[in-house]
Parts: structure tokens; C-alpha cells; sequence
């Protein structure tokens, strides 16, 4: 009975109480309800103290789901106005060449190509001595004379169509007698036709390329020095001939 009684005292009471039983002392705690707020924790479950009553049980957070809260999408705005152009740009690069096109239609006919002429030839038939120390050999007999461009009575062939020319000199001697021609153009002696005095006349030819200009002539000149100089001819034959033609117009070159 004495042990009994000595047992519930010592849960009742208070260890302040029996100081001299050498019992430990116990930390005053609430018996009705733990202490609030909890401590904070990293964890999910706070610690609490050993005499919590709840001690051991999860803390419960929240949580809200956002995309529950979030609208419907709205119709789209007016669209503004248009800005002002920017500056231009540098040039980039040049791109790959493309692929080659389809052959197109047939164009219509050109004109028809027009090519210039000219020519001449020209003869004497009568025999001529030099009375002059310079003469002009005119000419009798026309052979062709395209627009006109030779006149006879001069001896002379006025160039209409510049380019390149070929003239000929043919000429027969006359015995004993020198012939001495010069080929002009303008006013320059171009090539030289002679011939040396003999007992028998022959045959002389003298030919040349020349570029004319509009407006140049060309012309043949009796040149007398010492001797009598002469050129052959008859009524019936033609010995004496000069021509020329159109090699190639300036045009062309």
C-alpha cells in the first residue's frame, strides 16, 4: 500500500517538488493543444516536439492549377497602318545563272541589204604628145561610168563613194619616143607609168590600191623633161585604158 501511494505521487506532483528523491526534471508542456505556428521546415512534415499531439502528421500545402484561372483567347486587333520605307539596301550577291530560255518566234524579214558601187574605165583611141610640162590626159571613149563620177573632158574620176580603189594604167609606146605618166590623186603624183625610147613600141601597165575620200580625184599626168614624150593610138584599136572599181567601202572597214 505504502509503494502504491508513493508511485502516483511522483506522476502528480511536480519534480520541484521532491527535490531531495533525485528524479530529473521534466519541461513544462501544453496538455490541451501544440504550440502555433510550427517551426519552418525544408520538408513537407514538420518537426514538432516530442509531446506534440501532432507530431508525425504531413503539413498539407495548397496548390492552385493556373491554367484553370486562364481566358480564352481574344478575336486579333485592327491592323495598323503601314510604315514609313526603310533605306535601300546594299546590292547582294549575284545569284547563279539561270537556265537557258525557250527559242523564241521568228522575227519578221530585214530590209534588204544595200551595197555601194562604184567603177569606172575609161580608153583612148587617139595618139597624144606632150605639149606641156604638166598635162592632164583626157580620155574619148567611155566603157563604164557608174552615176557618172568619171568626166571624160577632164580626165578626171571624183570619188562619191569613199573606200578602197583599184586603178589600172595601160598604155602603148610609140617608137623613139620616152613615155613618162604619173597616177594623181588630187594633186600628188601617186605611181609612175615609163617607158624608155626604143626602136619598137610596147605594151606599159601600171596598177595600184588607193583609199579615197568623198571629193577626191584621181587622174593620169603626161610629166615631160628633156625628151618628147608620147602615147600611142588609132582611129580603130584601143591602147590606151584606164579603170578603176570599188574594192571596199570605209563603211566596211
Amino acid at each position: 500500500m505504502a509503494a502504491s501511494t508513493l508511485m502516483l505521487l511522483a506522476l502528480v506532483l511536480p519534480t520541484v517538488a521532491w527535490p531531495g528523491l533525485g528524479l530529473p526534471r521534466r519541461p513544462c508542456v501544453h496538455c490541451c493543444r501544440p504550440a502555433w505556428p510550427p517551426a519552418a521546415a525544408s520538408s513537407p512534415y514538420t518537426r514538432v516536439s516530442a509531446g506534440d499531439p501532432g507530431r508525425g502528421l504531413p503539413r498539407v500545402r495548397p496548390t492552385i492549377d493556373i491554367s484553370i484561372l486562364k481566358g480564352e483567347k481574344g478575336e486579333a486587333g485592327v491592323r495598323g497602318r503601314s510604315g514609313r520605307s526603310g533605306k535601300e539596301g546594299p546590292p547582294g550577291f549575284r545569284g547563279p545563272q539561270g537556265r537557258k530560255g525557250q527559242k523564241g518566234q521568228v522575227g519578221p524579214p530585214g530590209a534588204p541589204c544595200q551595197r555601194a558601187y562604184a567603177a569606172f574605165s575609161v580608153g583612148r583611141r587617139e595618139g597624144l604628145r606632150s605639149g606641156e610640162d604638166l598635162q592632164a590626159v583626157p580620155f574619148d571613149t567611155e566603157l563604164v561610168n557608174l552615176d557618172g563620177a568619171f568626166d571624160l573632158a577632164s580626165g578626171r574620176f571624183r570619188c562619191a563613194v569613199p573606200g578602197v580603189y583599184f586603178l589600172s594604167l595601160n598604155v602603148h609606146t610609140w617608137n623613139y619616143e620616152e613615155t613618162y605618166l604619173h597616177v594623181m590623186l588630187n594633186r600628188r603624183p601617186t605611181a609612175v607609168l615609163y617607158a624608155q625610147p626604143g626602136d619598137r613600141s610596147v605594151m606599159q601597165a601600171q596598177s595600184l590600191l588607193l583609199p579615197l575620200a568623198a571629193g577626191d580625184t584621181v587622174w593620169v599626168r603626161m610629166f615631160q623633161r628633156d625628151r618628147d614624150n608620147a602615147i600611142y593610138g588609132e582611129r580603130g584599136d584601143l591602147y590606151v585604158t584606164f579603170s578603176g572599181h570599188l574594192v571596199k567601202p570605209a563603211a566596211e572597214l
